[in-house]
């Protein structure tokens, strides 16, 4: 693959954006969650001055999670979050819907939780012909090595 063809260019990607919120939060022990944080939140404002489009999805809610991160919600005023039920956001038709419906076929994935909610998205969607970008400094996960656990299979599978 040439460079041309490597290096992402905004009229090209969609970034979906997983799980930012508080209860799921409180899970993350991989690295600093407000580094984490900082990290999306600084994603989410590049996307908004390269006009990429934004899918952010949440889950629970109203039960347990709370709604998006305020820092995140701030920086993407015109994002409403799907609600979803499945934990993997890839088995909503809602929000696969969202990214298909922007004729973008790269995706930047960030996301709290990434040994499930993170992962689970990635593997549907390269399956279905996208090409991933996992952003993992703007990705928390319960511990260290579970993070680098789940990265690692995602790179194996980004690269097969």
């Amino acid at each position: 693959m040439s460079a041309a063809n490597v290096l992402l260019k905004p009229e090209e990607c969609a970034m979906l954006l997983f799980d930012f919120q508080a209860g799921l939060g409180f899970g993350v022990e991989s690295i600093p969650r407000q580094l984490v944080v900082n990290n999306a939140v600084g994603l989410a404002r590049t996307a908004v001055a390269f006009k990429v489009p934004v899918i952010a999805s949440t889950t629970a809610s109203r039960v347990y999670s709370g709604p998006l991160l305020a820092a995140l919600q701030e920086a993407l005023p015109a994002v409403k979050p799907i609600e979803r039920r499945s934990m993997n956001v890839w088995e909503d038709d809602t929000a696969r819907n969202a990214v298909v419906a922007t004729n973008r076929r790269r995706l930047i994935i960030a996301g709290f939780l990434t040994e499930a909610c993170v992962s689970f998205p990635t593997l549907s969607s390269l399956k279905d012909g996208f090409e991933v970008f996992v952003v993992g400094d703007a990705c928390g996960g319960l511990a260290p090595k579970s993070l680098e656990v789940a990265l690692g299979r995602l790179e194996q599978e980004v690269f097969a």
